[in-house]
């Protein structure tokens, strides 16, 4: 069969179902700031469970988002804290050929391109967040994008680095074919297509709404990827709440999961994982799938 990437699940979420502290503005990285132990420990239950990419624990440390909590003077700080903590999850448990994933999120917050601004005004803090990770990292992943800005800018800044860059955007919940932002997918498509990129994909989605809008990417004949959440719904989220309020699927459980993600690899896709609420059990059901379906899983 083929080689298929397997990254890790949502850490974020299982982070805080972990953690004794109420829900922060900073989310994972408050977790990361307080409890580094469980942050080591998610790593270590993806890989055990079967995962060859690892992504830095980075996602809501961004520039912006740590300047308005007060502590924008630990951004260095927590990007090499992120890095050490993965190294040390790999070392712990001992499994050759893992990799590690640098990460460029939404700058602002999760499903809020109105707070983004051009391709132009987002690509300085991009390159300072690909920056601190790229050279402790194989590949660059560029997530959860919700506008065409953001993912043109996040692109560039990884393509920057001379590492592989996969780009993955999040459509609505009701729709296939639109981002967040209300931009179409094709107009993303179209504005990426210049871009020399690893691979691009669809990410922090509804697995159904992945499943309906997967075709359009796998037509590029570029390499595709996916891999979705488990949340009920999501709707944008306040700049300075938390994630408290979010409410898993009871029905996404690993095999269902894991019949989704076999369906996106069957198809062509060649990147898959999980997203939010999407934990160790999961990734460990799709891995055992995978190989026994006869493909090769590989980090990068």
């Amino acid at each position: 069969m083929s080689e298929v990437i397997l990254k890790d699940g949502g850490a974020g979420q299982e982070l805080l179902s972990r953690s004794a502290m109420p829900a922060h503005p900073l989310w994972s990285t408050k977790v990361m700031m307080e409890e580094p132990e469980i942050v080591q420990a998610v790593h270590a239950d993806f890989i055990r469970a079967g995962a060859r990419l690892i992504t830095l624990n980075t996602y809501s440390a961004t520039p912006e988002r740590l300047a308005r909590e007060g502590v924008g003077d630990m951004f260095q700080p927590l990007q090499q804290q992120a890095i050490d903590l993965a190294n040390a999850a790999r070392d712990e448990v001992g499994e050759d050929g893992v990799k590690l994933a640098a990460c460029l999120p939404p700058l602002h917050g999760s499903y809020r391109p109105d707070m983004s601004r051009s391709h132009a005004d987002l690509l300085p803090a991009y390159q300072e967040i690909a920056q601190a990770q790229a050279a402790a990292c194989d590949v660059i992943l560029c997530e959860t994008l919700s506008s065409v800005a953001e993912a043109t800018a996040a692109t560039q800044a990884g393509i920057e680095t001379g590492k592989p860059t996969w780009v993955f955007v999040t459509l609505k919940d009701d729709s296939s074919t639109e981002l967040r932002s209300g931009e179409t997918l094709s107009a993303a498509l179209e504005a990426l297509t210049d871009f020399e990129v690893a691979g691009i994909g669809l990410n922090c989605s509804k697995p159904e709404v992945v499943s309906q809008g997967l075709p359009m990417l796998l037509s590029t004949g570029r390499p595709t990827g996916a891999y979705a959440n488990g949340f009920e719904g999501i709707d944008a989220l306040d700049i300075g709440g938390t994630v408290d309020g979010l409410r898993a699927r009871t029905d996404v459980t690993p095999g269902n999961y894991a019949d989704f993600a076999m369906q996106w690899v069957a198809g062509g896709a060649r990147f898959v994982g999980g997203c939010c609420e999407v934990g160790p059990a999961h990734i460990a059901e799709l891995a055992t799938r995978l190989k026994e379906a006869g493909h090769s899983l590989v980090g990068a």
